[in-house]
């Protein structure tokens, strides 16, 4: 109440607004500036100046006195007043100066300020709703009548005159207040479950933001112990290197110990090999024949001794016999050397390197239109049916279980395919179904597969496949099987390699790898002494996981 009795005071009697540069007549009374300057312009040539509030004359014009103490009131005032947006819709009464408007009533059709608004009609006719710009969209369009009706059956707002002879005339029609109390209703219907699904997607946010958070925290933690892994491969290589360098000059010293031998006993065999030439050429030189033959009889004997020594003796004394730098150890005991730090370092730097699986396919479950090679490595599709024996565990399209079953740990194995449409590779349950269309890998709930077709290809569980884009570049794929955490990778071994989908599940029987051909295509388990080193990288590539939710999609039986 005191702050409204202060707002009265404050108010310029001309534009009935808080005082803006307020000055002061002689009288004692003060105006705005602008408002009081525009009063005393308007009498110009009256012959006589007048107060707006006491009428008080004044001969000339008045002289006008900045009020600064009120001033300073009005402006401290205003700053503690709780700001009001600027609808940019002002007050129709404030025709001196542009007032922002607080209400507009729909009655009167005008815009009030907080001034007028106070001294307005409390009447319920006078109805008072937030500034409007512009009432034409409260009027009816053929009538200009105000709406006041809202018609059910054309589901629009109508006047009086539209309800009693206009086009809606005998429709059920209710005052605005009813229709707009039943909307409400419906809106608080819909405002329910939107709140609902907002609350999910602000789960689902904060789940994904803590899973980013997750993933980040990971990535950290698996590039210090990287970082360290190649600190630990470069501390240990400057020790390898020593190492074997000090074998290939080991190797260098007994080499040339040997050939330094050989090469003593040489000149030792030269100098007498230059000798007995230098005798028998100077026999041959005489021409006394006694001479000459008492000389070779003497002699002969010496000489047959060193042919028989010669051809014993004279492989000895080759290159041969010395032998070579030995670079396949040198290349044998460096691998050794890498394989055993690089393998040290992982463990020590957790790095995981999961066991290689060599799998063999089991003849047993391959379906009689598929053959299996004699290394029971490749299966391909058969242009004939073949008369295996009946088994429960028989297939009776397109496919083949492996030999051997994962119950447990880190597995991981290779595949080589043809580029021919619908292959598959992947797991499966052995409980799964042995034919019709739900027997192939992915189109049931017991296995999991990367699918390869003429369209694309894709993974597939349960008969829902995900796309994978881009499409693998290569026909060359690793799988890696974590049984406890639920996790099912596959790998393109391209360059580089790329991870294509990562499955997560709750594994709960044994898992068969499975192989699915049709068409000419066919699938190669690549041998044990195939995976290299650098195939061990992938590992430590971020496992993704996705929901698949697509169409179903079957396989062509």
């Amino acid at each position: 109440m005191a702050s409204a009795d202060l707002r009265e005071e404050l108010n310029c009697s001309v534009c009935l607004n808080i005082y803006m540069d307020p000055v002061m007549l002689s009288c004692g009374h003060n105006f705005c500036r602008a408002c009081i300057g525009n009063v005393l312009d308007s009498q110009e040539g009256a012959g006589v100046y007048t107060c707006p509030d006491c009428r008080a004359e004044f001969q000339e014009r008045p002289v006008l006195q900045s009020n600064l103490k009120l001033r300073n009131i009005a402006d401290n005032f205003v700053s503690k007043q709780p700001e009001k947006e600027d609808s940019g819709i002002f007050c129709t009464y404030c025709v001196h100066t542009p007032v922002p408007a607080a209400k507009t009533c729909l009655h009167c059709e005008a815009s009030l300020c907080d001034v007028h608004l106070s001294v307005h009609s409390k009447s319920a006719t006078h109805v008072l709703t937030d500034p409007i710009s512009s009432l034409e969209n409260r009027k009816c369009s053929v009538h200009k009548e105000p709406l006041k009706y809202y018609c059910s059956q054309d589901a629009t707002c109508v006047c009086v005159t539209c309800m009693i002879l206009g086009d809606h005339r005998g429709h059920q029609v209710c005052t605005l207040n009813e229709a707009s109390g039943k909307e409400k209703e419906k809106m608080r219907n819909v405002l329910e479950k939107l709140n609902l699904k907002l609350e999910e997607t602000k789960i689902k946010l904060q789940n994904l933001q803590e899973r980013k958070s997750e993933v980040q925290d990971k990535a950290a933690g698996v590039t210090e112990r990287v970082s360290a892994f190649f600190r630990d491969i470069r501390k240990q290589l400057k020790s390898i290197e020593k190492r074997i360098q000090s074998e290939i000059s080991q190797q260098e010293e007994q080499i040339s110990l040997r050939v330094s031998d050989v090469i003593q006993r040489l000149e030792i065999k030269k100098e007498d090999l230059t000798r007995k030439v230098g005798h028998i050429e100077e026999l041959c030189d005489m021409t006394d024949p006694l001479t000459v033959l008492q000389g070779w009889q003497a002699d002969s004997a010496d000489f047959n001794d060193h042919e028989d020594d010669g051809e014993t003796d004279g492989d000895n004394d080759t290159s041969s016999a010395v032998g070579d730098l030995d670079e396949v150890l040198v290349s044998l005991n460096l691998q050794r050397e890498l394989n055993d730090v690089i393998d040290d370092a992982m463990i020590k730097n957790g790095l995981h390197v999961p066991e290689f699986s060599d799998l063999l396919l089991d003849v047993n479950t391959a379906a009689n239109d598929v053959s299996v090679s004699e290394d029971l490595k490749t299966i391909s599709r058969s242009d004939v049916k073949l008369n295996r024996p009946q088994r429960s565990e028989r297939f009776l399209n397109y496919q083949a279980f492996s030999k051997r079953t994962f119950l447990s740990g880190r597995h991981y194995w290779e595949l080589e395919t043809s580029d021919t449409a619908l292959i598959a590779i992947g797991v499966s349950y052995p409980s799964t179904e042995k034919e019709g269309r739900n027997s192939l890998i992915g189109n049931n709930n017991k296995s999991w597969c990367l699918y390869m077709s003429d369209t694309g290809y894709a993974v597939l569980h349960d008969s829902k496949p995900y796309p994978l884009l881009p499409a693998p570049s290569c026909h060359r794929f690793g799988i890696y099987l974590d049984y406890e955490a639920g996790r099912l990778s596959f790998y393109e071994l391209c360059d580089p390699v790329r991870h294509l989908y990562t499955f997560t599940a709750a594994f709960t029987e044994p898992l068969h790898a499975g192989f699915v051909v049709n068409d000419k295509g066919w699938i190669r388990i690549r041998p044990l002494y195939l995976y290299t080193e650098n195939h061990r990288s992938l590992l430590s590539e971020s496992h993704k996981s996705f929901s698949i939710n697509s169409s179903i999609i079957y396989w062509g039986i």
